[in-house]
């Protein structure tokens, strides 16, 4: 095997090395450096990482052989455009450009045929947004990509979805072991944070130390739906006792909480 030409054919992976995150850095730093033996290794360290990402591309019916090379040319080019000055794990810089580059020569022998201006705008899109992630550290927005290219922001990103192919939130993009990464990971939401379950968590815990009369009260009102005084009538007691009793049912909540 050598890395030029990135010759995998008859590799025994089972045999595939692995690296430290400590090794990772320092071959990186040398690698930076321009020593070739550290670059080297760096990659071999890491073709692991190449055959747990095209795993998920099994079921296309696709030479393994021919998608582990190109998932090398992704390597390689991790490895190469690295910026060690940013704290970044390489992995996470280097699962995209693996799957960007595998995504790539699926595109081009994809039988649904898109037009060669629009194949060219998405594939120039591509190498300036692999570029500026390199400069920022992050991924750029559609808009800096476009002003980037002198584009259209509409126009490149209907260029980029015509070559996209549709995606599984099941699908694994990392896998170390019995530890896996999937697509649905890597989403984030908004409304569903860790916070917020936290808060509900508590606020279900400080409802069960309230009385029978003010956690009926609280579930009519703020899950029901329903007025002070609907409640008093539900229950039989003044619009100014329900008042009351729900103020004094938060007091205890928040006390609780």
């Amino acid at each position: 095997m050598y890395f030029g030409k990135v010759e995998v054919t008859g590799v025994d992976t089972s045999r595939l090395t692995t690296l430290s995150d400590r090794e990772k850095k320092e071959l990186l730093r040398k690698s930076a450096e321009g020593d070739t033996a550290a670059r080297e290794k760096l990659i071999s360290g890491n073709l692991r990482l190449v055959l747990s990402i095209i795993q998920r591309f099994a079921g296309r019916h696709e030479s393994m052989d021919d998608l582990f090379q190109v998932g090398c040319i992704g390597l390689i080019k991790a490895v190469d455009n690295f910026n060690t000055d940013l704290d970044v794990k390489f992995s996470t810089y280097a699962v995209p450009m693996i799957i960007g580059e595998v995504r790539r020569y699926l595109r081009d022998n994809n039988s649904i045929r898109v037009t060669r201006s629009m194949r060219d705008l998405a594939y120039r899109a591509l190498g300036v947004k692999e570029k500026l992630t390199t400069e920022l550290g992050n991924e750029p927005s559609m808009g800096t990509i476009a002003k980037e290219l002198g584009e259209d922001e509409k126009k490149v990103t209907a260029a980029l979805e015509a070559i996209s192919e549709p995606l599984s939130i099941f699908d694994p993009v990392f896998s170390d072991g019995d530890d896996s990464v999937f697509v649905m990971d890597q989403l984030s939401d908004k409304e569903n944070t860790d916070e917020t379950w936290l808060e509900d968590i508590a606020l279900r815990e400080a409802m069960k130390k309230l009385n029978e009369r003010e956690r009926s009260i609280i579930k009519m009102r703020y899950y029901g739906g329903k007025t002070q005084v609907q409640i008093a009538e539900e229950i039989g007691i003044s619009q100014a006792q329900v008042s009351r009793l729900e103020k004094s049912a938060f007091a205890r909540m928040r006390k609780n909480m």
